[in-house]
């Protein structure tokens, strides 16, 4: 990793410009999931260390920092996937690859287009793949469909509640903002706003054991994590 980058982590330095550029790209294309990556490099600025030390001082961060797994190759290995029974985390994880064709490292590959210092070796960096590549995991620990905009949105605002990064605030400010031009605009502004309530009331899930936690049922791990019901969201995506 760069000085230039590792400064911007331990600082918080912030480019509001070339987040808004983004921002206008991804509204107008919401596939384009490279925005996403430049809104998140320009405005989360230390997001990473301080979730990286919150991982230290929980029960079994120490174990799982040191351990320094990488999800994006585990996840993205057929055998590994298909060893998870159905109804846990992982067969549900298993039936989301297989429905939408989506990848560990389709969506790391994207990352990487964008900003080549997400592979350093470093702690941080560790940490801020760790996050990318459990997006998939919290689509189906959440309820939130990845082939639907609101259901990316709505996970959008959940993770700003659970890291408190800036970028994924002004994604979803930008979502609220669409919605209010479209039919049914108040309705996905609740279903996005509870997204943002979801993540600050639901335990901190980057500090869970992934592979423990695709084990578990996913019934049985939605509980254990406070993740209510998404009835908002449900409204709007039947």
């Amino acid at each position: 990793m760069t000085a230039t980058v590792m400064d911007a982590d331990l600082n918080g330095r912030r480019s509001w410009g070339d987040a808004l550029k983004a921002l206008r790209a991804l509204l107008a294309d919401a596939n384009d999931t490279a925005q996403v990556f430049r809104i998140v490099r320009a405005l989360n600025g230390d997001t990473a260390r301080k979730g990286y030390d919150r991982l230290l001082r929980s029960a079994q961060g120490g174990r799982i920092a040191y351990e320094r797994v990488e999800l994006a190759g585990l996840l993205s290995d057929p055998a590994y996937v298909a060893r998870f029974a159905e109804g846990s985390v992982g067969g549900a994880y298993r039936d989301f690859l297989s429905a939408t064709g989506y990848s560990a490292e389709g969506l790391a590959d994207v990352s990487r287009s964008v900003d080549a210092g997400r592979d350093a070796q470093h702690p941080y960096a560790w940490f801020g793949r760790r996050m990318r590549d459990s997006h998939d995991i919290w689509h189906v620990l959440t309820g939130y469909q990845a082939d639907d905009p609101l259901g990316e949105a709505c996970l959008v605002a959940f993770t700003f509640g659970q890291s408190g990064g800036l970028g994924w605030a002004l994604i979803a400010g930008g979502a609220m903002a669409k919605a209010l031009r479209m039919p049914g605009g108040r309705q996905a502004i609740r279903a996005i706003h509870e997204g943002y309530r979801r993540g600050r009331s639901a335990a901190w899930l980057a500090g869970e054991d992934m592979e423990r936690l695709l084990a578990e049922p996913l019934a049985d791990a939605r509980r254990r994590l406070g993740l209510t019901d998404p009835a908002a969201y449900r409204v709007m995506s039947g």
